[in-house]
């Protein structure tokens, strides 16, 4: 097997989780992800893992941050608009 091939890092575990979650529906267009801290639990990283992974979903227009208030569930293109 060549390697790396079969063990996904602890920042792709985090962004395919998410994405996952995106693409069917649990979280929408509009959501806000859970806080940083949170996340750092939830999957056992550091924020700078975090940090990263959310900023590879804003990458792929999956999230969009709001200074000061959190992270959402981007508007799907194409879809009905979400929150303003």
């Amino acid at each position: 097997m060549p390697r790396g091939t079969g063990r996904r890092s602890k920042g792709q575990v985090v962004l395919d989780d998410v994405a996952g979650q995106i693409a069917r529906g649990m979280l929408r267009p509009g959501d806000r992800l859970p806080s940083t801290a949170d996340l750092c639990r939830r999957y056992g990283v550091s924020s700078l893992v975090v940090r990263n992974a959310v900023a590879r979903l804003a990458a792929r227009e999956l999230v969009r941050g709001v200074p000061g208030v959190g992270v959402f569930v981007a508007d799907r293109k194409g879809g009905p608009g979400g929150p303003a």
